[in-house]
């Protein structure tokens, strides 16, 4: 049974196959249910790094998951040393803060139960009903009836303002161009050589940085679909539209979700809102449109949670929110654009 306690051997699970693993294939369009997530989605942080071992957690990494106070409240997370984060590591004197959002306790439609409640019996590790409880990093451990962090230790547990016990998904849309002069010839960087990639860009409202678009997975929805709707209510202000300006605005997502994509991560990440109990995981999905023409007929207009939306062109310098500059970088390599004007750093990975 997948609620049963799994093992040792579960706990490890390495995020180098999900790196690896980049597919390239055509995408599917779907549209999304009317129950949403409304909490914040600002505070994604990758690191490859996120399991622990034997010997406890490596210094670099599970830091988001750790800070305090709690996002969106005065509470103080128990102190967990880098040496005491995996799970592994004996701590008896372990005593974790105890906390859920009152957000969450309210009991809106993208949130679970409490687990205490009678008639709430989830299933871990597999699909229940229209919510997908499985991991992408593999099965997870449940302990005293709750799902347990397969990062390690947080010094919160509970919820937080995570909706779901385990992992919350959420989906990553980054759209990407050729930079080109008014001849439309390709732009190479003067002295990389490379051609310049650009990226649609959003400044969020709530902590200022910009960042890739992106949002939660509905209950039943599809990635391809939660990818889209993201895009085009942060980026395109889709919320707002009329009724005809919307039919003509997914005639064009369709054309743009429809090319070939890359998927460029799939996993865990460390998030300032996971807990020992709820953590975040996300598909980081590049759409490019190769010739510039689907974006061309597209007008950029913040929506939603966004203040700002913008092209960027792609560069080591960029400066964004946790970890989107690795998923912009990532997508750089793969298009052989343009990253670095240092010749080593532009051949090295992660």
């Amino acid at each position: 049974m997948a609620e049963r306690f799994l093992g040792k051997t579960l706990a490890t699970v390495s995020l180098s196959v999900a790196l690896a693993s980049v597919a390239v294939r055509p995408s599917g369009c779907g549209s999304a249910p009317a129950c949403r997530n409304t909490f914040s989605f600002c505070g994604f942080h990758l690191n490859s790094n996120i399991m622990s071992n034997s010997n406890g957690a490596k210094e670099n990494s599970h830091n988001k998951a750790r800070t305090s106070p709690y996002p969106g409240s005065k509470v103080q997370r128990s102190q967990v040393p880098n040496e005491k984060v995996g799970w592994f590591v004996e701590w008896q004197d372990y005593n974790p803060v105890e906390y859920t959002a009152v957000s969450v306790l309210a009991g809106p439609m993208w949130a679970d139960p409490q687990i205490s409640e009678s008639n709430f019996s989830p299933k871990f590790n597999e699909k229940d009903g229209h919510v997908q409880r499985k991991s992408q990093n593999g099965l997870y451990e449940i302990e005293n009836g709750r799902p347990r962090n397969p990062a390690g230790r947080t010094g919160l547990v509970g919820r937080g303002l995570l909706g779901r016990w385990g992992p919350n998904h959420a989906a990553d849309p980054i759209i990407t161009r050729w930079k080109r002069d008014r001849s439309g010839n390709k732009i190479p960087h003067p002295i990389s050589g490379k051609n310049i990639l650009q990226f649609v860009a959003i400044k969020r409202k709530d902590c200022g940085e910009w960042a890739i678009p992106g949002g939660m997975v509905d209950p039943g929805e599809k990635i391809s679909a939660t990818l889209k709707r993201e895009f085009g209510e942060e980026a395109l202000n889709s919320l707002q539209k009329s009724g005809a300006e919307k039919r003509e605005l997914e005639e064009q997502l369709h054309k743009l979700f429809s090319q070939e994509h890359l998927v460029i991560y799939k996993g865990y990440v460390d998030d300032p809102r996971n807990t020992d109990n709820a953590w975040m995981e996300t598909e980081a999905v590049n759409y490019h449109d190769e010739t510039g023409e689907i974006m061309d007929n597209l007008t950029l207009e913040a929506g939603d949670d966004a203040g700002k939306v913008k092209w960027v062109d792609i560069s080591d310098q960029l400066q964004l929110y946790a970890s989107h500059s690795q998923f912009i970088k990532l997508v750089a390599e793969k298009r052989d654009a343009h990253w670095s004007e240092d010749s080593e750093t532009e051949c090295s990975g992660l």
